[in-house]
């Protein structure tokens, strides 16, 4: 699970509830603690970029308490609207900014797109995430963390699929990671970098004098990976020729180098990978049948960056803390930029992504990128108008009318954020929530669900399960 980006401390349920939906929309992670609970929160702080503390009787002394024990993060204080000015100076002075809640679109979006990165330690989300591979939270990468965490302990070869670009080379470094092998070397090599001829001398070495220019002997990736992990990428651009030898590799554990006749053992865990589909290279006698069923044992199949759309905002979050962490620039992008990311189909995947924030972070060094700040090609999509902060939130229960009136979240942050007396069903309200989102997202959509679900950033898989369990369909 990934760790909250905003720590908000509060002890009104109400506002506590608004803020986390609606900084939720906002692409950031919110956990919400109570005033009597928060010293445990204080005391572990990894990957949070703001604190937020709701005004109330006690603002004073939480403010001077959080403040004292917090150095390098920003504080804010909420409070009521109307009561900004009665505010004391020495709380001014402990905060970053006094916000009234509800607060603006313009002012709230401002704030939160200068916050700084997060600390840097060693249990920060980044890391945990990177440690299982691929970075996200859509289904279709916990699925690929599933078969990873299943394969990884194993001694099976495992082969990897994907469009160029999608990070196959990270999955393989995460299966070495949690193996057995993980404190071995973990030996990269691309077969379809090499060309054929000197292939068979990088995989297996080379003894002196074996070819023009072998002027000392040396060991191939097969003995630099003894008993760890050689990772063969894209296997499926390897000569046939070669494709015999390493056949004979996985079936016997056994080579020689060139110009040798003394046979080696070797103990590899061999991971494989392609961007080409094998059955078809088999078809077309490009490759043997054999070998991919050698290969093919386990195989893990890696989505391609427009299957997962959903995973961009935190992938470029990811990106750009890489980027800052190596002190080589920032940037920051609007709701609506990230918007028409989501909506690119990226040919190039993660590594077209990946190209383009260093390109922003160097045009834009350290400043907020807008729609027309993109290039070309990225502007010609719609922005969703669910990328704004008025119609992020839909109504709530005990407003209906005034919310279908006025719409989103400026309706529903005008409404009292006192607990009703007589309590309330928060799951109810939850639900409530959640299905006028979908409602006024299909009735923008005129009732399109792929529009709609593009509209919420989920999966149209998972829409379809909310229309049914909201009996909307």
């Amino acid at each position: 699970m990934a760790l909250p980006s905003i720590l908000l401390i509060d002890d009104n349920q109400l506002r506590k509830q608004q803020f986390e939906v609606i900084l939720n929309f906002l692409q950031y992670d919110v956990a919400t603690v109570a005033a009597i609970e928060c010293e445990a929160s204080l005391s572990n702080l990894p990957g949070v970029r703001a604190i937020f503390i709701g005004g109330g009787d006690k603002q004073g002394a939480l403010v001077k308490s959080v403040t004292d024990r917090v150095t390098d993060i920003p504080v804010f204080l909420l409070v009521e609207r109307g009561a900004l000015l009665q505010v004391s100076s020495a709380i001014h002075k402990r905060v970053g900014q006094v916000l009234e809640w509800p607060s603006t679109y313009p002012l709230l979006s401002e704030l939160l797109a200068t916050l700084p990165p997060p600390k840097k330690l060693a249990g920060s989300s980044t890391k945990k995430r990177a440690d299982k591979g691929l970075a996200g939270n859509s289904r279709a990468v916990r699925q690929t963390r599933d078969l990873i965490d299943q394969v990884a302990g194993s001694e099976a070869t495992v082969l990897i699929l994907g469009e160029s670009g999608t990070g196959k080379e990270v999955v393989a470094q995460a299966l070495h990671r949690h193996s057995h092998r993980k404190d071995k070397p973990f030996v990269p090599v691309n077969c379809g970098a090499i060309p054929g001829e000197l292939l068979e001398s990088e995989l297996f070495g080379h003894e002196k004098g074996a070819f023009t220019g072998a002027l000392t002997s040396r060991q191939g990736r097969f003995e630099m990976a003894e008993g760890g992990t050689l990772f063969l990428d894209e296997i499926g651009d390897m000569p046939m020729p070669m494709q015999v030898k390493l056949l004979r590799v996985l079936q016997e554990r056994t080579f020689e180098r060139v110009g040798s006749n003394k046979t080696m053992h070797c103990d590899v865990r061999v991971i494989a990978a392609t961007h080409r589909q094998l059955e078809e290279e088999i078809k077309e006698k490009r490759f043997r049948e054999d070998l991919f069923y050698r290969l093919n044992v386990f195989p893990i199949e890696v989505p391609s960056l427009r299957e997962r759309a959903e995973d961009i905002p935190l992938l470029v979050h990811d990106l750009i803390n890489r980027m800052e962490a190596a002190n080589r620039g920032g940037v920051q992008l609007t709701n609506a930029a990230l918007a028409m990311l989501m909506q690119h189909n990226w040919p190039g995947n993660v590594r077209e992504l990946s190209n383009l924030i260093e390109r922003l972070a160097i045009i834009y060094p350290n400043n907020l990128v807008d729609v027309a700040d993109l290039p070309e090609k990225f502007q010609g999509y719609r922005v969703p108008e669910g990328c704004e902060i008025e119609n992020l939130v839909p109504e709530q229960s005990q407003a209906t009318e005034q919310v279908k009136d006025d719409g989103g979240v400026e309706a529903l942050l005008s409404v009292s954020s006192q607990l009703p007396e007589q309590g309330m069903d928060l799951k109810e309200y939850l639900s409530d929530l959640e299905s006028g989102l979908i409602k006024q997202a299909l009735q923008e959509c005129n009732g399109v669900v792929a529009h709609a679900a593009k509209l919420l950033n989920m999966r149209r898989t998972t829409l379809v399960e909310k229309l049914r369990k909201y009996d909307l369909s």
